[in-house]
């Protein structure tokens, strides 16, 4: 059944980050249910999800309270639009996340991914200036490997990389510093930050690691000093959580572990437990309070998405943040960590193909040494775990492993002798 699927498929679906040309020799799994920390595909075979569904699954496939949540919710109202209206669910899950996220007096902007929500950041940012009267705080500063997003926006705080490069016309010029792979990044970023705070809207990093470049984890006192030379001169600090919230790091949110509470936090990925499409972008009441004026005016945010705050979503979200709580799935993150930690050194660290292991709570880049073309290495390793049941997917050399923060010690334990035997095979 597999090859009938991907016959239909390849005729048809055009899969982002992917040449086609070559799709089928890739081995895709095609999958057509998934369980707890399973996909399994139209052969019913079973794969452990090692990266979560690409880091938004936070508790497993197939959850027995979400699905009762959203089922509920769909059989009250699908959609109504936040634009000039409301409605219970967003209202709820609004309540939800004031009790967790590290913003002053949070208020929420809802978007449908992660990208959205940070053009929806920079956007409050630039407008927030002009607001209050000041014109010329219109750049950005941003670190050198870091990753946003891929609208035009997003882009352009990013540094360019996985073939983005070709879109460089189309993005705005920012402040760029070395980011966390760097010794001296700290020291880099506040002489800019100092040099240019007069014209700089905000400054946006990824709190603590830099994901999508490879894991590059930074001190969290570095990140600590950074907002604070940047808020005690009145920059706007963004921090970009899409990848780290929900508990990956160990917290509900890498701001927390670095003591820090930002301006503006952009949140995506983990938001629904990984099971529908939502962002959200939250804001202080300060940045807030800057928007509000007569009706029509241009102190008005003129921005929105036809499905921001779907209602469905909400209750998902709602229902997810419900299960952290509940069952203090964040709070066991660290043991969990230190468990793969071990197998990690038992099983990896000896290995003479591997450069580097870099980890912060359940996300870790193993990074491999080059053989051949740059990301050759990382690709066919990652195609030997998933012949051996485990998904996989490779930043260039550097094999993710981004485990369910539900993961039990034997998921854990198998992800990474998987991984040892793949690497083992290609070498």
């Amino acid at each position: 059944m597999h090859d009938q699927w991907i016959k239909r498929d390849v005729k048809r679906v055009w899969h982002g980050f992917t040449q086609m040309s070559v799709f089928e020799e890739m081995s895709p799994i095609v999958v057509q249910a998934a369980e707890g920390p399973y996909l399994i595909d139209v052969d019913d075979k079973k794969y452990l999800d090692a990266i979560s569904s690409l880091w938004v699954t936070t508790i497993g496939h197939n959850n027995n309270e979400i699905n009762e949540a959203i089922s509920i919710q769909v059989n009250k109202v699908c959609h109504s639009t936040l634009l000039g209206n409301t409605n219970t669910a967003i209202i709820e899950l609004s309540e939800a996340l004031t009790e967790i996220v590290p913003v002053v007096d949070p208020h929420f902007l809802y978007a449908s991914d992660g990208a959205a929500s940070v053009e929806q950041a920079l956007k409050i940012a630039f407008q927030y200036w002009l607001n209050i009267g000041i014109s010329q705080r219109s750049t950005f500063l941003t670190l050198t490997s870091g990753y946003h997003g891929d609208t035009i926006g997003s882009l352009s705080l990013g540094d360019s990389g996985f073939g983005t490069s070709i879109f460089d016309p189309l993005k705005f010029n920012t402040i760029r510093t070395p980011g966390y792979s760097s010794e001296n990044w700290l020291y880099r970023a506040i002489l800019e930050l100092e040099a240019n705070y007069n014209s700089l809207a905000a400054v946006v990093i990824e709190p603590l690691v830099q994901g999508a470049s490879g894991m590059y984890i930074a001190d969290p006192l570095q990140i600590t000093e950074l907002v604070k030379v940047a808020q005690d001169l009145g920059i706007i600090v963004i921090a970009d959580e899409v990848a780290t919230g929900f508990g990956r790091t160990g917290s509900y949110f890498a701001s927390d572990l670095c003591n820090i509470k930002p301006d503006i936090i952009c949140l995506g990925k983990g938001l629904t437990a990984g099971y529908l499409p939502m962002s959200v972008t939250v804001v202080s009441n300060r940045i807030y309070e800057a928007f509000l004026g007569k009706d029509l005016s241009q102190k008005t945010f003129y921005h929105g998405h036809s499905f921001s705050g779907n209602p469905v979503c909400a209750a998902a979200a709602k229902k997810h943040i419900e299960i952290l709580q509940r069952d203090k799935i964040v709070e066991s993150v660290p043991s969990k960590a230190r468990f793969l930690k071990n197998e990690l050194d038992r099983k990896i660290k000896k290995l003479t193909e591997v450069s580097e292991i870099r980890q912060i709570g359940l996300m870790v880049g193993v990074e491999l040494k080059l053989k051949g073309e740059p990301g050759l290495a990382g690709r066919k390793v990652c195609a030997e775990c998933v012949k051996r049941g485990v998904l996989m997917r490779p930043l260039g050399d550097v094999v993710v492993l981004m485990p369910h923060l539900n993961f039990t010690q034997e998921h854990i334990s198998k992800m990474v002798s998987v991984l040892a035997q793949s690497i083992s095979k290609v070498f």
